[in-house]
């Protein structure tokens, strides 16, 4: 038994990982430099599992993946957008000097995964200046997409360990009502750039009630592998703002959207995840370090991006250090009280529970 309490999780998110990067290399079949390149990842991600699994052994908990958001920033303010309404005090970004010895510590610990988030990432460019120093990380750059220009599909293009995914909600009047007017368009054109130079790409979809029917069926998506994005992110809307808990999934669409990406897996080669997704599979929630851990633009090490709860900051102390906090300790060692049961994000459902474990830290 781990000291998470479920002894075989572990065992779960790597297969789950080895499955991504398979279903990445089927989907690449007519590209046999990216599938070559998703080869060489596979054997990096055993490599990290290993290293992680040593670090258990040691009594170090250490997750596969990390949510880096590399800034708070946005050129958009999209309705219902987490980012922009969570209670986060304004802090200096972390530096790009802080950013890449973070990054060296955090893959010679076994992360393998790094989720670039904001904000909007690309409002700093020189993240590729980063990223370009661990090619063996896999990188999944979840943007906006409008501020991509030549010289940032340059960077996609000989950083292959950096992954586009675009935010799209639909089609046209969906996504331009939450987005802003012209956003649809601008995709549309980026992701023809992308397919046009060979770029694998992916989609994150904020799944909402009234858009899963669009977003979760098959027409959409087999236009959106007509226009050769390979990777499709379901994102359930978690509710920051309690005027918009009706945009949550009900409990039998969460059910049908993770049996069409079921069936997509089998029929449409591409990669499919969903966010949180089943986590009642892994025995509850996988934030806090228990799957995932969430880095703050300014250094804080928070359970999950909608819970900006932390009382540690790697500005001032070692990733490995802070990943050992009692903080975060006692929320891993009590996943169980964070399945999902009724839609949206359960760590945020419970922010006093979590708010009164940091008080007590």
């Amino acid at each position: 038994m781990d000291n998470n309490g479920n002894g075989n999780y572990i065992d779960l998110i790597n297969d789950l990982i080895k499955g991504i990067f398979n279903d990445a290399i089927r989907a690449s079949f007519k590209d046999p430099g990216m599938a070559a390149f998703f080869l060489k990842t596979m054997l990096w991600q055993k490599k990290a599992a290993s290293v992680r699994q040593e670090n258990e052994e040691s009594g170090m908990h250490v997750p596969p993946v990390m949510i880096l958001s590399v800034t708070d920033r946005c050129n958009l303010h999209c309705a219902g957008c987490y980012a922009q309404n969570l209670p986060r005090a304004k802090e200096p970004e972390m530096s790009e000097e802080k950013l890449r010895s973070m990054l060296k510590e955090a893959k010679e610990m076994g992360i393998s995964i790094v989720v670039l988030a904001g904000g909007e990432p690309l409002v700093r460019p020189e993240i590729f200046n980063v990223t370009k120093d661990f090619p063996d990380i896999i990188f999944t750059m979840f943007t906006n997409g409008t501020l991509i220009d030549d010289k940032v599909l340059l960077q996609f293009k000989s950083q292959k360990n950096v992954i586009p995914v675009l935010s799209i909600e639909g089609y046209e009047e969906t996504t331009d009502l939450r987005r802003g007017k012209g956003v649809y368009e601008h995709l549309q054109r980026m992701m023809a750039k992308l397919n046009e130079k060979g770029i694998f790409f992916g989609v994150s979809m904020t799944v909402t009630r009234s858009n899963y029917v669009t977003v979760a069926g098959e027409e959409f998506i087999h236009k959106l592998r007509g226009q050769g994005c390979k990777a499709f992110f379901f994102i359930e809307y978690s509710p920051v703002r309690p005027e918009t808990e009706h945009w949550v999934l009900t409990e039998e669409q969460r059910a049908g959207l993770l049996k069409a990406m079921a069936s997509y897996r089998e029929r449409l080669p591409g990669v499919y995840v969903a966010f949180p997704g089943d986590e009642k599979a892994f025995g509850g929630c996988l934030s806090a370090g228990r799957g995932f851990i969430h880095v703050s633009a300014s250094g804080n090490l928070e359970p999950c991006p909608f819970a900006p709860f932390s009382n540690t900051s790697v500005k001032n102390m070692s990733l490995k250090e802070a990943l050992q906090s009692d903080f975060l300790r006692t929320i891993r060692e009590n996943h169980e009280e964070l399945m999902e049961s009724d839609g949206g994000c359960a760590i945020w459902k419970k922010r006093e529970w979590v708010s009164s474990l940091l008080e007590q830290a």
